[in-house]
């Protein structure tokens, strides 16, 4: 009987420059470790690549007088404001400072007790103990300072994202608000640049409902190629991230040719079909921070068709526990013979009851985020190898 189920590498590649052939370093960086790990490709196997690597390698950067000129062209100069941003230095500190340089004033919302993705603004005792309503309330700075004090660190980062955003200003023209309605931003203009990530579209409506003048979003900027530039034509700026203090990288465009290659090829050299998916920030959200993790627009932003769709298994301690009930040692083999015949759709069935209702690139996508981790592991191409198999599988 097999004794290993799941197995999941990160593999390491060499440093990706813009212009490199991405597909052939994949496969090379694959075949290398094969050779000196002693393991081999089989069918199902899915092969992960972060979405960094290949934004770099299809050099997929703006720099931020570019993002200011964009703005400019669509709000004018005077006055902007921004709904909802997440707390972050990689992801938005840098789009921050674009948007000051570019404008007299900024009326910059935040929402509270935390962003979008789970980072926190306040303690959540503090606020109650205010009278606060998270529903209704909108504060001001000062309101913020004088109820949560001069310094509110973040408890993973010990960043003080208020002060920060604040700081990106220029001759100081960042005014912070704090407000859960995007149309408390109308009190103080009527331009807004929507700054969501996931409940973009359900905010853009919102104040296009409310007589919001001109709206745009951050998926609706750097949507082109200006004198060479970067651009994602679906994203924008959303998923972007702070490459050096005057360039940002986006999320990466054109991914789908990248993974049907890297599926082709090997299916040419071994004759066996894998999977394939780009990758970037999983799913997840920590238990002590509360934090969500996803600050990129899709877990996945292409993948190979065999990745569509869900995980169709069956619960096997359901199983278990219902037939050991009955029939004892007998029951492991009538517990094989349920899942040799399983059927193709177990959505709704008492068997189901209990596994992961998500889609499958979420899934793989988070495993292989966490394989590969955003710090200085060098593993930006994950292989995971028998997910697709059930206890059966020999």
């Amino acid at each position: 009987m097999r004794t290993v189920g799941v197995q999941v590498r990160g593999i390491r590649a060499p440093i990706v420059k813009a212009g490199d052939d991405l597909v052939q370093i994949v496969i090379d960086s694959l075949w290398q470790a094969m050779g000196k790990e002693g393991f081999k490709l089989n069918a199902g196997d899915v092969i992960g690549i972060t979405e960094s690597l290949v934004a770099r390698a299809q050099g997929n950067y703006v720099t931020l007088p570019l993002v200011t000129a964009e703005l400019n062209r669509k709000f004018g100069a005077d006055e902007l404001g921004v709904v909802f941003p997440i707390l972050s230095r990689n992801r938005f500190s840098l789009i921050l400072k674009a948007i000051a340089t570019g404008f007299s004033r900024v009326y910059l919302q935040l929402s509270y007790p935390a962003d979008e993705v789970g980072n926190p603004l306040m303690d959540l005792e503090r606020m109650e103990e205010s009278g606060i309503n998270p529903y209704t309330d909108l504060l001001t700075e000062e309101d913020y300072r004088r109820i949560f004090g001069p310094e509110v660190k973040h408890p993973f980062t010990g960043t003080d994202y208020v002060r920060l955003y604040k700081e990106m200003g220029v001759n100081d023209n960042i005014t912070v608000l704090l407000a859960n309605n995007p149309l408390e931003i109308l009190k103080f203009t009527r331009k807004v640049l929507v700054a969501d990530i996931h409940s973009r579209a359900r905010t853009k409506k919102r104040l296009r409902a409310a007589g919001a003048e001109i709206i745009y979003g951050l998926d609706d900027l750097c949507t082109e190629p200006v004198d060479g530039s970067g651009y994602n034509p679906q994203y924008g700026l959303l998923g972007s991230n702070l490459a050096t203090e005057n360039k940002l990288k986006l999320f990466p465009r054109d991914g789908q040719a990248y993974v049907n290659e890297i599926q082709r090829i090997i299916k040419e050299r071994t004759g066996k079909k894998v999977e394939v998916l780009i990758y970037g920030d999983g799913a997840f959200k920590d238990p002590v921070g509360h934090i969500w993790e996803l600050a990129d627009p899709v877990v996945s932003p292409a993948f190979t068709q065999g990745l569509a769709g869900v995980p169709n298994e069956v619960k096997i301690k359901y199983l278990a526990d219902d037939l050991l009930e009955s029939k004892g040692e007998a029951a492991l083999e009538e517990v094989k013979d349920y899942l040799r015949q399983k059927q193709t759709d177990l959505v709704g069935t008492e068997a189901s009851v209990g596994t992961t209702p998500r889609r499958l690139t979420d899934l793989l996508g988070s495993l292989c985020d966490l394989t590969s981790g955003s710090g200085d592991k060098g593993t930006p191409i994950v292989l995971v190898q028998g997910y697709f198999d059930n206890y059966t599988t020999e």
